[in-house]
């Protein structure tokens, strides 16, 4: 399988190639040539496997051969090893066709576990394999820098610089990021927005000088080996609930896409997905673009669910790609006019095509501690302010006979003062947090500058010496 970027100016390149570059050269995002595609046996078989061999059974498919099976089958259940949960994505039901499958029993509370986990492993893998090492070079609104620092921390082949908006995250977020003091973990914290802190990653990208110099990589779901590793939980809800024989819908709340586009993914491969259904916060960026074909760039709100608050989806670049039936010229033009313009319009024909896949709804803070009280009440799961989003949308959408299950992306107590607001109460604290809260931190506040950052990344490495990709 090879790998391609939806701008069509930069080299095509394996699964290895695409996973150490992250961002293409050409300002692209990589994606395969074409889908891998499960028969409904093939499908079937893949009942009563447990998470790693499922998640072996499907990331091989992607791999192809730049990591052997047998050490694909350790890398996976090493990377599953450290999740708290026996069945690692576990599901709940809420009601007769609403599911939660929580998606945070990985080491940092988390959705981004499932795959950052992995990634770390591949990373270790493919760079000791070559003895080189490489400078990985992050954004997160919250859940993606803990992930990523839990994966990749006291990694002799990788240094990681995180970026965050400053006090735009929850203090546990923040916590779980600064108080790990690692020597190749780099935390800074930017005076801006997320969007800000992912245009600056994205120009340290695009100086190509720079980005070969220090070997830059990417953790974010820019990285295509996240979206791969992502596809598994999909496969897993699926298969749990009757695929191939019955047919699934799934709500996600996301603000970047990626999360989503995996379900797209596993829907290409076979995987009968009725509807992909989206939830956003006040940001509501893809909301707005499923209504009505246009995507416009607005000033980012701060929200009760800080994980959203997004005003650009990197990741819906992938899907555009797939819109404008990989026309690298065509997309290229709408994405000038987007950074040109703050909008473009895909027009009713594409619209409607995106409509089959997509829907997508919002939610406000206000309804978001209503529902977080009243699915308490009725159920008594305490639900965080992102995945609340989820049920709400996934209710909007109505059920139609077809079960949906809600991605529940973080553990309620990431989010202590929303819980509070919303139930009067804050919620259990597990133990590992607890103790996040008297640890030292560690983290650099810069401004919202790329030549800034990239003296700070300059000066804390050994440039003279640093192995190059």
């Amino acid at each position: 399988m090879e790998y391609i970027s939806t701008r069509g100016q930069a080299p095509t390149l394996n699964f290895e190639q695409a996973t150490l570059n992250g961002l293409a050269d050409d300002g692209g995002l990589y994606l395969p040539t074409s889908w891998p595609a499960l028969s409904q046996g093939e499908i079937r078989g893949l009942q009563g496997k447990s998470y790693p061999e499922l998640a072996f059974s499907i990331i091989q498919h992607f791999t192809c051969d730049c990591v052997p099976d047998d050490t694909l089958k350790e890398l996976v259940h090493d990377a599953c090893a450290g999740f708290r949960h026996d069945a690692v994505a576990p599901i709940k039901q809420l009601d007769d066709q609403l599911f939660l499958m929580e998606l945070f029993h990985g080491p940092t509370l988390a959705f981004k576990d499932y795959a950052l986990q992995i990634l770390g492993q591949l990373f270790q893998y493919f760079l000791s394999r070559r003895g080189h090492a490489c400078t990985i070079i992050g954004a997160t609104s919250g859940d993606t820098g803990s992930a990523a620092i839990a994966g990749l921390k006291g990694l002799s082949s990788v240094e990681l610089f995180m970026l965050h908006p400053h006090n735009r995250v929850s203090d546990v977020q923040r916590r779980q990021m600064t108080t790990v003091l690692a020597d190749n973990i780099h935390n800074i914290a930017v005076d801006g927005t997320f969007d800000d802190c992912q245009n600056m990653v994205k120009s340290l990208f695009s100086d190509l000088d720079f980005k070969n110099k220090y070997a830059l990589s990417a953790v974010n779901s820019i990285n295509w080996a996240r979206i791969a590793a992502q596809v598994v939980y999909y496969f897993r809800a699926a298969i749990a609930l009757g695929a191939p024989e019955r047919e699934i819908s799934f709500s996600v709340p996301t603000g970047n896409f990626g999360n989503v586009l995996a379900g797209y993914v596993a829907k290409q491969m076979g995987l009968p997905i009725r509807k992909l259904i989206i939830g956003s916060n006040r940001n509501d960026i893809l909301t707005r673009f499923f209504e009505s074909g246009s995507m416009e760039r607005r000033d980012v709100q701060t929200t009760l669910s800080p994980s959203m608050d997004i005003g650009i989806s990197s990741n819906f670049e992938r899907y555009l790609f797939e819109l404008v039936n990989h026309d690298s010229d065509r997309l290229h033009g709408l994405m000038r006019e987007f950074q040109e313009e703050g909008r473009f319009n895909v027009g009713r024909d594409m619209l409607n095509r995106a409509r089959q896949d997509f829907s997508a709804y919002r939610l406000t803070d206000e309804d978001t501690r209503k529902d977080i009280k009243t699915t308490y009440e009725a159920t008594g799961e305490t639900i965080d302010p992102h995945s609340i989003i989820g049920v709400s949308a996934a209710r909007k959408e109505g059920f139609e006979e077809v079960p949906i299950v809600v991605l529940a992306t973080a553990h309620p107590a990431k989010f202590p003062d929303a819980i509070e607001s919303a139930l009067g109460r804050k919620p259990f604290l597990p133990d590992e947090l607890s103790e996040i809260l008297t640890l030292e931190e560690r983290c650099r506040n810069l401004p919202n500058d790329v030549s800034t950052l990239m003296k700070f990344v300059e000066s804390s490495l050994a440039s003279d010496n640093y192995p190059k990709r």
